[in-house]
């Protein structure tokens, strides 16, 4: 396999096999040891000979060798290994009674440990202080089990790698909706579950009539009373606005697109939202690199290879048959609701890698219509393939009565065949561009050991470059610092409007994209809509409207940074200084030596946290004064040790400075990523020093800050705008400018990755996770 430094660095650290910490297995290997795993199956399960089963096996290796197709991490990971769990996705079901509660709670955690997500619905558990007649007592309501959930999750490590990811549903109609949208505003608060709230028709019916709608007893089945759809509307997207939860998902979308309505009904998906599942189902994903399903047209430039695509298709449709056959499943009940319905999901990654290969804008129609000429063909691909797969093998058992059935359709050996995942680690292994989202940046500063500057760029953006004669290390360092690609006069004008990025494209353009391969896909799209911080709450909630509208299954927004511990790296380009609020007549401008602190008031208030550090637990104050930090405070080790005296002695001199006036970004940027014993970072943060840990401290605090001070500003201007706001039009050729959103002159913001400590840890594919290592948090 040809590998970049970035992927042969993922596959050692989470996927080849080691033996007393040492490897022992190469990538080839690796990828040798699926195939053959997934292929061999066929001789056991359906009678093929030696011969059929060493070619296919050679089949599989290829296309992986080749990087054109990849299955999702857990087959990559186990196949062929003593856990032999393959799934990446399950749904387990959560009844009305504390027997299924807490059964559900113990396959969640096998299910964690073997390497798989888990989604729930929390949506049939009776409501707080609902009666209880078993006992006579009251219920304690969806939220407290979840939090149950939640602290199981923490226990459990999955697959001994990472901790396992959850996603947390209850429906709109609830009628504890109200504290689940809000359940996440505490820090730290279900820090283990992606939450999403199942949206209905009637809801959003309700919603554009302005109208009220009922909150149903799902115990009783009765409604409770009723709310403002609206104002229930309204904290949704404040909420999502502020910190990108919760999600939003489309749930009638979904069950109107369920294969099999005649065993159960949809109501929940996996932790990233992409795969819809029945109660103890699972599915095995796996994605076609379309950036290699290209060939040179006569006229040079590059087109889609038609042959290729299908070719690798039909390959993939059945080496995802395979895996569900030889997969290991955690409990006799998902093995046996799984290969009754025998779901797989091919999806695609390298999309903005193609569209760059191609020479068309992502924000573009030529960009939306060949997104649903490559969906459509890779949909219909795999129905055939998976037609042809019955002749040997059958159909799923659950065909009769399913929508196929009925439609009096070909019969399929798979109830569904597509899905848009997130790509992950898996894009990096193939070194090219997640899912079908347009690339965060072109290029990015890797910092090893404090000294070295290394730039890492998109390997088809360096290419083209070279190809046309572009390209110079000047491209490369005003790339890699530049705020917009635009900016860039290095890069000819054709080809600034072809490298667009992410958060220089227009909400819209990326739902339509979403929509775009939504037309064609069986289960949903696993898709960020990237908002600039500026945006307002009204322009979240009219992308919700369009999603809608448009046929979405659901949708995840993040406003560029809304989270918290927002990174430390700022833009070249800032705005101009802050300046720190004092007392008149305290600075005596120009003269040197002569900037007198400000005198400490009797009562301070302030905020107290702790971090992890090399040399052991860090407690950290920092009190303000007229808003505005003033007084720093820290202690570590026993009082009298050198390092307990070298701490307080940078806390007295950042007091100081903040007394003095000194803005305390430029302190906090003189801290953060001072080096010590920890090259790579120690702890949830990967703390290097303990100036670094003092220095993402204050810079956590200066973020809650303007946050703060942002929500208090655009508070007004939702409930005045909100409420009212107009249903989004849809227009096919809505007049979007191909660059800049009002996103000011800031790069784009990236929190730093608990894995590699790189500040390249930002919302992608509908998940949290690293561009430069892969860590996720999904």
């Amino acid at each position: 396999m040809e590998l970049s430094a970035n992927a042969r660095a993922v596959l050692e650290r989470r996927y080849l096999g080691k033996e007393n910490g040492m490897l022992v297995e190469t990538p080839e290997d690796m990828i040798r040891r699926v195939a053959l795993h997934v292929a061999v199956v066929e001789k056991t399960a359906f009678g093929a000979s030696e011969a059929e089963i060493a070619g296919l096996a050679e089949d599989f290796y290829s296309i992986m060798d080749e990087k054109k197709f990849m299955p999702n991490s857990p087959t990559l990971m186990n196949a062929g290994r003593e856990l032999g769990q393959l799934s990446a996705c399950f749904v387990l079901p959560i009844d009305d009674s504390m027997e299924s509660i807490f059964e559900s709670l113990k396959l969640a955690a096998l299910i964690h440990k073997s390497g798989g997500g888990t989604g729930f619905s929390f949506s049939r558990l009776r409501p707080k202080n609902d009666a209880v007649g078993s006992t006579g007592g009251v219920a304690s309501g969806p939220l407290s089990f979840l939090r149950v959930y939640n602290a199981s999750t923490e226990a459990v490590k999955q697959g001994g790698t990472r901790r396992g990811a959850n996603m947390g549903i209850l429906r709109i109609d609830h009628p504890d909706i109200l504290e689940f949208i809000n359940a996440k505003k505490t820090k730290g608060e279900l820090a283990n579950f992606n939450l999403s709230v199942a949206v209905t028709d009637a809801f959003m019916e309700a919603l554009e009539k302005g109208e009220d709608y009922y909150l149903i007893n799902p115990h009783t089945k009765k409604p409770t009373g009723k709310l403002p759809a609206r104002d229930v509307f309204e904290q949704i997207v404040v909420s999502a606005w502020q910190s990108g939860e919760p999600g939003v998902i489309f749930i009638d979308h979904m069950n109107e697109a369920n294969p099999t309505p005649q065993v159960a009904d949809i109501e929940s998906t996996n932790p990233c939202g992409e795969q819809p599942l029945l109660p103890f189902e699972s599915c095995n994903l796996g994605s076609l690199n379309l950036a290699l399903m290209v060939k040179r047209a006569e006229s040079g430039k590059y087109e889609l290879d038609w042959d290729e695509l299908k070719r690798v298709v039909r390959l993939a449709v059945r080496f995802l048959d395979n895996v569900i056959e030889v997969n290991r499943y955690p409990i006799a009940k998902i093995e046996e609701i799984t290969k009754s319905n025998r779901k797989i999901g091919l999806g695609v990654m390298g999309w903005a890698d193609l569209l760059f290969r191609m020479e068309i804008p992502y924000n573009s129609e030529a960009a939306i219509k060949l997104a649903e000429e490559v969906m459509r063909a890779i949909d219909l691909e795999s129905k055939e393939a998976s037609a042809e797969l019955t002749k040997t093998r059958g159909p799923f058992p659950n065909f009769k009565g399913s929508v196929y059935d009925k439609r009096g359709a070909l019969k399929l050996r798979n109830a569904t065949t597509t899905t848009i995942a997130p790509t992950g680690t898996i894009s990096i292994i193939c070194d090219t561009s997640g899912g079908i989202e347009p690339l965060f940046s072109l290029a990015f500063v890797r910092e090893i050991m404090d000294k070295d500057r290394l730039i890492e760029v998109n390997s088809t953006f360096e290419q083209i470059a070279r190809e046309n004669g572009f390209y110079s290390k000047e491209l490369l360092d005003a790339v890699a610092t530049a705020s917009h690609i635009h900016d860039v006069e290095l890069i000819p004008e054709k080809w600034r409007s072809i490298f667009v990025t992410a958060h220089e494209i227009e909400p819209e353009w990326h739902i339509r994209m979403q929509a775009a391969f939504q037309k064609y896909t069986d289960n949903a799209v696993s898709k960020t809509i990237n908002f600039p911080k500026e945006a307002s709450p009204d322009q979240v909630a009219e992308a919700y409207r369009l999603a809608y509208k448009l046929g979405c299954k659901g949708l995840t927004v993040y406003r560029d940074g809304s989270i918290e511990n927002q990174p430390m790296q700022k833009a070249e380009q800032k705005s101009e200084p802050k300046t720190a609020r004092l007392e008149p007549g305290r600075i005596l401008s120009g003269e040197w030596g002569r900037i007198l602190p400000i005198k400490r008031p009797r009562s301070l208030t302030g905020i107290t946290d702790a971090r992890q550090t090399p040399e052991g637990n860090l407690y950290l104050t920092l009190n303000f004064h007229n808003d505005q930090p003033f007084e720093l405070f820290a202690q570590i080790g026993k009082a009298g040790s050198d390092i307990s005296a070298f701490t307080e002695a940078i806390a007295r001199l950042i007091s100081l400075g903040f007394r003095c006036g000194i803005d305390p970004e430029a302190v906090a940027d003189e801290l953060v990523g001072i080096g010590g014993s920890r090259t790579v970072g120690f702890g949830l943060n990967r703390v290097r020093s303990v100036p670094d840990a003092i220095g993402q401290f204050i810079t956590e605090q200066l973020w809650k800050k303007a946050e703060r001070e942002e929500a208090a500003e655009i508070q007004p201007q939702l409930e005045l705008g909100l409420a009212q706001a107009a249903p989004a039009e849809i227009n096919p050729a809505m007049e979007i400018k191909p660059n800049g959103n009002g996103n000011g002159n800031g790069k784009v913001h990236y929190n730093l990755c608990p894995a590699c400590g790189m500040h390249t840890f930002g919302y992608i594919e509908g998940c949290a996770k690293c561009v430069a290592c892969g860590h996720s948090e999904c």
